[in-house]
């Protein structure tokens, strides 16, 4: 599979998850578009693009599940989070819920949201390692309250790589008329999603993760019954448009201002190339990357000594370990440059206290991850009876 990305030959690349990796046919394709808007680029923005737009749009909600009239292109995940939080009407008697596992960025959105309406930030304290996906159901409902107006929960936790059982929360919090912001940044590619099913007031991801399309990739999907009142972060020539042949929320998210919007059309192309790897298609893909994720995940836990921090049934294609105490930089550094592997340490929940965290894409094997613990007791991490393949 590795032929397929220009990923660096000399790199064992165990870090999907951060940036993901586009393949060689995608990249090809957002030339051709790059190319076709270049050659008359105000035929390209003017007729061409809205057209294009669309036909991305109808294929993306049909991976997603999901009404193509929810489905607004943005550039990030994050983009998404701003779009929804800095749409609220907000004052100081709401309270905004949120988990200690929320990505820092959108963690900094909902904070600053909530500093300029004096709205109450609650955060529900959700622990890794973790027994069960019912501990994140009672963590997070038993700091609901009757001012609640809004949770911002990952779908996918980027330190941790938990898969968090959002349906049952959405719905609890349905039944109680509170709205649910799911940062999906992660989600894509990574599991099944139905959006129809879910039923969150707002959903966003990213798409140059696990679906590997280009950087610039992302969308934001949002119920019929709130779209009228969620704006993009940037206001653009949509805002006071005459039109009627296109939704108002389209005409906003859909030009922002100049810009490339070739991962956006990308995205059908990567989902029919990365669909096209394995006889299976899509759910052959994830299951792939989820059992590689679980069997690299036993296997540094046999040689650092731990007992696998989460059940299988929250983890995808990402897993988390806790490391011994210590500095997270030298190591990840030691690891890249001494033996070639690329792969996330982060400090968690503060420092001293780390975590390692792998992801399995299709175009990883089981002999990365145990190039990675052998790695791991040369850096005197780990026991030294664990070889990789024993225990």
């Amino acid at each position: 599979m590795k032929q397929h990305w220009t990923l660096d030959p000399g790199v064992t690349f165990l870090n999907h998850g951060s940036f993901g990796a586009t393949p060689r046919v995608v990249l090809e394709k957002q030339n051709e578009y790059r190319a076709q808007m270049e050659r008359e680029p105000v035929r390209f923005f003017v007729r061409e693009l809205e057209p294009l737009l669309d036909h991305a749009r109808r294929h993306l909600a049909s991976f997603l599940e999901a009404d193509p009239a929810g489905v607004a292109f943005v550039p990030n995940a994050t983009a998404g989070v701003n779009a929804v939080l800095r749409s609220l009407d907000l004052d100081k008697f709401d309270e905004l819920l949120v988990t200690t596992q929320e990505y820092n960025a959108s963690r900094n959105a909902l904070d600053y949201v909530a500093g300029i309406n004096g709205a109450k930030v609650v955060v529900a304290d959700i622990p890794f390692p973790i027994a069960s996906p019912e501990a994140a159901i009672e963590r997070v409902l038993e700091k609901v309250t009757d001012r609640t107006r809004l949770l911002l929960i990952d779908h996918v936790t980027s330190q941790t790589g938990l898969i968090f059982p959002i349906k049952p929360i959405v719905d609890e919090l349905h039944k109680r008329g509170i709205d649910t912001l799911v940062d999906g940044a992660h989600a894509p590619g990574f599991l099944p999603l139905n959006l129809r099913e879910l039923n969150a007031a707002y959903y966003t991801g990213n798409l140059h993760k696990w679906v590997c399309a280009p950087k610039g990739a992302a969308f934001l999907y949002v119920r019929e019954n709130r779209r009228a009142g969620v704006r993009p972060a940037i206001i653009s020539h949509g805002a006071n448009s005459l039109r009627r042949d296109r939704s108002r929320y389209f005409l906003e998210f859909d030009w922002t201002g100049t810009f490339d919007p070739s991962p956006w059309l990308c995205i059908p192309d990567s989902l029919r190339f990365m669909a096209s790897l394995l006889p299976g298609g899509w759910p052959m893909i994830v299951h792939r990357n989820n059992e590689l994720a679980l069997r690299a995940r036993d296997l540094l836990c046999r040689t650092l000594g731990v007992e696998p921090p989460a059940p299988d049934s929250m983890l995808g294609a990402m897993a988390a370990v806790p490391l011994p105490d210590g500095d997270a930089e030298p190591l990840q550094d030691a690891l890249l440059f001494e033996h070639g592997i690329e792969v996330p340490l982060m400090p968690w929940p503060a420092p001293p206290k780390r975590l390692l965290r792998i992801s399995a894409q299709v175009y990883n094997v089981f002999e990365d991850y145990e190039k990675l613990a052998e790695a791991l007791l040369l850096q005197n991490v780990g026991r030294a009876s664990a070889r990789p393949g024993t225990g």
